[in-house]
């Protein structure tokens, strides 16, 4: 890599907002643009002539969370690649931060080799995925035989199930999800069932990541 990319960090603790700069700037061609300790601070230091390529953010702080300020870069400054950084490992966090624009998600105890890698992904390929998003995520996906298996199974879903995947997607328990499609809770439970054996999945986020995969719901 040639060029030097620029980081951002957004974490409202101090001591490791600070502790992770220093570290990440012995990384050879990146260098940190700037941090902040919060989603306000964060767009507040934003400089449109000079964008990171790459933010650091973590998920719970005060004023404007993680979740708020990926998706407002998703929708204000989509080419800069957010890398979450969270204590959360939860299907739920995991599925909210890639559907509100996130790249990549990484668990702050992992090694600092990680983080590198997930920096040479993200300038490389777009995106990274971590041990705890291949072990929650990925593993559903390769549980899908093939392409032309996965795209006929896909073509084999009916118009309440395209539903269902939709509203299963969001952080909807499945009773709130019968309720918006005025069903009962039993129908939902055999739209989920029927779901998760036609794409050979197991879980939600498998689910979530089928779904965007396809284009059943945007990131």
């Amino acid at each position: 890599m040639s060029d030097t990319k620029y980081i951002a960090i957004v974490d409202d603790h101090t001591l490791f907002r600070k502790g992770l700069a220093s570290l990440i700037a012995v990384f050879p061609d990146y260098k940190i643009l700037f941090d902040a300790s919060t989603g306000k601070d964060f767009i507040s230091q934003l400089n449109p002539k000079k964008l990171p390529d790459i933010v650091l953010m973590d998920i719970s702080m005060p004023e404007m969370d993680g979740f708020a300020t990926t998706e407002w870069l998703k929708n204000n400054y989509p080419q800069v690649k957010v890398l979450a950084l969270s204590t959360m490992d939860s299907e739920t966090a995991i599925i909210k931060m890639i559907k509100c624009g996130a790249k990549g998600y990484v668990l702050k105890d992992a090694d600092l080799s990680e983080l590198k890698e997930a920096f040479s992904e993200l300038m490389r390929v777009g995106f990274y995925y971590n041990d705890i998003v291949s072990r929650k995520v990925m593993q559903s996906l390769t549980q899908l035989v093939d392409d032309k298996s996965e795209l006929s199974a896909f073509m084999n879903l009916n118009e309440n199930e395209l539903k269902f995947i939709k509203l299963a997607c969001s952080e909807k328990t499945y009773q709130q999800i019968a309720k918006e499609m005025f069903k009962s809770e039993k129908t939902i439970e055999g739209y989920r069932a029927d779901i998760f054996q036609k794409l050979n999945i197991s879980s939600r986020v498998g689910l979530a990541m089928f779904a965007i995969k396809h284009g059943i719901v945007k990131v």
